[in-house]
């Protein structure tokens, strides 16, 4: 899988495509290029003030075989903004997890495996044992701010309110909805 790559390697690619001269798609787009600045900001943010809570810690402690979680995602992506950071923190837990980041718009496409509805959202976490079995997929973002798109993508037709909207539902749960379905997924 040509595209794998670490956590620190991602964080590193938001300040490669920001020092382009010239900029590659997709973020030749000035909203894509804008996406990117804003999620940079946004993750910075989460990686200073969340705390993984203690049940959660001692959960992920008690793993006790290798797993190899694969977070598939896009550095415009607003919820991966939201959701790898913690899901970064989550890995860095137990000696046991491998996090590989998996660009979802690069060869070979992982995501088209682990579509959503039919789409490929993303952040995407699949974890798979130490013999690359599958053992629980989650995402694009937690179960109650995906009910929430999925009635505000009716109501607001506007993807800017869309945006504003579920910004609002990340600030206001502070990660605390990640952490209650990742409790419930390894148990």
């Amino acid at each position: 899988m040509g595209n794998i790559t670490t956590w620190s390697a991602y964080l590193e690619k938001f300040e490669e495509i920001l020092a382009q001269e010239v900029a590659q798609p997709p973020y030749d787009n000035p909203m894509y290029l804008d996406y990117l600045k804003l999620n940079r900001s946004r993750q910075k943010r989460w990686l200073k003030t969340l705390k993984i809570n203690d049940e959660l810690t001692k959960k992920i402690q008690s793993i006790d075989e290798k797993q190899t979680w694969y977070l598939i995602t896009e550095p415009w992506c607003g919820d991966a903004a939201h959701n790898n950071p913690f899901i970064f923190l989550m890995s860095e837990i137990n000696p046991k997890i491998t996090l590989k980041i998996v660009l979802r718009d690069t060869p070979p496409f992982m995501i088209d495996n682990y579509l959503t509805n039919g789409g490929k959202a993303v952040p995407k976490l699949v974890t798979r044992d130490k013999n690359e079995k599958d053992l629980h997929t989650w995402g694009p973002r937690p179960q109650k701010c995906q009910t929430l798109y999925e009635e505000i993508k009716v109501k607001y037709a506007d993807f800017e309110q869309q945006k504003i909207e579920l910004q609002n539902w990340y600030n206001k749960d502070k990660g605390e909805s990640i952490q209650k379905e990742f409790l419930e997924m390894l148990d």
